[in-house]
């Protein structure tokens, strides 16, 4: 079985290179007007991620109930308890921006397009796959501000969360409500180009990461993040991601899901969104925070759970072919 490198995942390490050898363009000093930029490019993809929700698809994905509710909580509740437990270990002020980290990340929606390739490679079931992925990121919009207004209140950061929702229905909310307002008339043109859109989505996250690091770099932030850091994030990633993959397999098979159901729940439940990830914490983190170091686990989960998850859909999918 030969599994591929994500390009993706090799375009976010060419950003952040970028970042760290020309911090300038990305600076808040900087002549071109990322942030303004950033703030476009999140509207139309979350306009684009509206006229591809079909309300048909949204009310027959309703059925499955048991399914959706177990990838919901998985995403939403078991994740960030997982995460809560291990702050009474954290003891300084490095580690507390590391644990914050991984609040937003454990807080965070699952993702869309990978979710449902991976859950297509092992034949899970397609069509929960697609409604439990587009609604995280609804859910994703009042759930995931709410995890982080607890703890960057108590951190004493300057965080109001009514302003914080204003800035989620503006430049997120409104621009999804807007597109499936209009997904009868061009969700056609949405379907036919959604490559196109895909690559359009991919380099406004790669925008927003190169401005996150950019000013996480000139301000010298990554001084204290040696490589064993990296190490004990990465590690924490992968049994983070374990921990809630078998959670998610027990209670399935408590609950006699059927193995595409299975399949599914444990890849949806497990996935977290880089798009969303890069967006809100455009929104949610004020200045006063590093959002390249905030971004940090979200990035090293992303590459670690392709590759995991790639693993394992190949090999469902095989076992499958083999019967």
């Amino acid at each position: 079985m030969k599994l591929k490198i994500d390009k993706f995942v090799i375009a976010i390490l060419g950003t952040v290179l970028l970042a760290y050898i020309f911090p300038q363009f990305g600076s808040k000093n900087s002549p071109i007007p990322l942030s303004l930029i950033g703030s476009i490019g999140v509207a139309l993809i979350f306009f684009f991620y509206g006229l591809k929700l079909h309300p048909d698809k949204i009310k027959s994905g309703l059925k499955n109930w048991k399914l959706h509710l177990l990838v919901q909580f998985s995403t939403f509740l078991v994740f960030p308890i997982i995460v809560l437990l291990t702050k009474p270990f954290v003891v300084s002020e490095e580690q507390e921006l590391i644990w914050l980290a991984f609040l937003f990340l454990a807080a965070l929606p699952s993702t869309v397009s990978s979710s449902v390739v991976m859950v297509s490679i092992a034949n899970g079931n397609i069509p929960a796959a697609i409604f439990n992925a587009s609604i995280s990121g609804l859910i994703g919009i009042l759930i995931t501000p709410l995890w982080m207004g607890l703890f960057l209140q108590q951190n004493a950061v300057a965080f109001d969360l009514g302003s914080v929702y204003i800035k989620l229905v503006t430049e997120i909310l409104l621009p999804v409500l807007f597109g499936m307002l209009l997904q009868r008339f061009l969700g056609k043109y949405a379907t036919q180009y959604n490559k196109q859109l895909t690559l359009f989505d991919k380099s406004i996250i790669l925008i927003i990461i190169y401005k996150s690091f950019s000013e996480s770099f000139e301000e010298k932030v990554f001084s204290t993040v040696n490589l064993m850091d990296l190490f004990f994030i990465f590690i924490c990633d992968v049994l983070l991601f374990f921990i809630v993959y078998q959670i998610i397999g027990l209670v399935s098979k408590k609950l006699q899901f059927a193995k595409e159901d299975q399949i599914t729940a444990q890849f949806c439940g497990t996935k977290k969104s880089l798009v969303h990830g890069t967006v809100f914490s455009k929104i949610l983190f004020p200045s006063a925070i590093a959002t390249g170091v905030i971004l940090l686990p979200l990035m090293l989960f992303h590459a670690m759970q392709i590759f995991v998850i790639s693993f394992i859909a190949s090999k469902l999918g095989n076992q499958t072919i083999a019967k």
